[in-house]
């Protein structure tokens, strides 16, 4: 079959992307579900800072790909062996797919999977097949999903059921936002009611991690980004004080301020700078858990008798170290009870032609989340 996707062939593009146009809308086909695949009609995708790494060359892809990994729509074919799903269901995406046969996923870590890892690096559904192409060349998949598509054929493991009550547009929010910052609140730093949380950039994961803190009952959350609008979202949105990143004081006014530091501390933006401010910023004792992702080429350094004399910890948070069947329909509930009001992350719908002035207002800063409707 056709479908009208966004494909981008070349990494490092100059911005303005509006004016580069790294994305090249297309019509390009799409082989039907081949056995434990489904075919999805995409109804909204989110605009995600992991779809704009790849577009500015920070995070290496093999080329040309549909981007696109953050989204909902509704199933319209079921490839041989798939269960659990009726053609006219809803479903959300998870950006890694799980084997559930490797140690990590038997472990019951699916976010960890070993073959499910591999084959997003290679561009591959679960199992090495690809079914995107255009004049007979293969086009690549973005992290199992690359719902920057009119369709998309996935694996079963890469799409989760959900109610139909629940608006597709809202819907797309927890297929990484949501699941990205709050899983890293509940799942990974294991966040105790009562606790002080600070979150390092308030994106749409940043944000939705301050959204989990609240939900988990911390007793004081502080929000710390470079952008004054996006501290004004973390006020609305939950943090009790905000501080801008770009105060050289900022390290001493946030301990000042918390006591010594914030327990709990989650850097959602990507960059070293933040993951060192992070964990300067976090108390004795506490525990510093990283969702950003870097350039490869990037590392940090801490100082080693710190991290042994005050007894810290670091920790990584992919796809919320969630347990996707399990944890989206919880959080969906926790939405429905008005406790995880992610719905306030979408600041504008717009169409796929405008994904590349899409990419230029998030690369400003100056977005949330933006959602492709179709």
């Amino acid at each position: 079959m056709k479908t009208k996707a966004a494909v981008v062939y070349e990494l490092g593009a100059k911005r303005p992307y509006a004016m580069s146009l790294p994305m090249k809308i297309e019509e390009v086909d799409l082989d039907p579900p081949q056995a434990n695949e489904v075919l999805v009609k995409v109804a909204a995708a989110g605009v995600c800072h992991s779809d704009l790494s790849v577009v500015a060359g920070v995070r290496e892809r093999p080329l040309p790909m549909v981007l696109g990994h953050e989204a909902s729509g509704v199933v319209q074919e079921l490839g041989p062996g798939v269960e659990g799903l009726e053609v006219g269901d809803h479903v959300v995406f998870a950006f890694l797919p799980s084997c559930g046969q490797c140690l990590p996923c038997k472990e019951g870590r699916p976010s960890i999977c070993e073959k499910g890892a591999a084959a997003n690096g290679a561009g591959t559904l679960m199992g090495g097949g690809m079914r995107l192409h255009k004049d007979g060349k293969k086009l690549y998949h973005q992290a199992g999903v690359s719902c920057f598509s009119e369709y998309v054929v996935a694996h079963r493991s890469s799409v989760v059921k959900i109610d139909k009550d629940l608006p597709l547009d809202i819907a797309c929010t927890f297929s990484c936002a949501v699941i990205t910052g709050v899983g890293a609140v509940l799942n990974t730093a294991k966040v105790p009611a009562g606790a002080s949380v600070g979150v390092v950039g308030l994106g749409g994961t940043g944000l939705a991690a301050v959204m989990g803190a609240k939900m988990a009952g911390a007793r004081h959350i502080v929000g710390i980004d470079a952008l004054d609008d996006k501290l004004e979202w973390g006020t609305k949105l939950g943090c009790d004080a905000v501080f801008n990143a770009l105060d050289n004081d900022v390290v001493e006014k946030v301990r000042d301020a918390t006591g010594g530091g914030l327990e709990y501390m989650f850097e959602c933006v990507g960059r070293v700078e933040a993951m060192d401010l992070a964990y300067k910023v976090t108390k004795r004792g506490g525990t510093t858990t990283s969702s950003g992702l870097s350039h490869p080429a990037t590392n940090m350094t801490v100082q080693h008798v710190n991290l042994v004399t005050e007894e810290r910890t670091i920790k990584g948070s992919y796809l919320g170290s969630c347990i996707p069947e399990r944890d989206i329909p919880h959080y969906i509930e926790m939405y429905k009870r008005g406790a995880l009001p992610v719905d306030k992350l979408i600041c504008e719908k717009i169409p796929l032609d405008d994904i590349n002035a899409a990419f230029d207002h998030l690369a400003e800063g100056h977005t949330v989340r933006q959602v492709i409707t179709f």
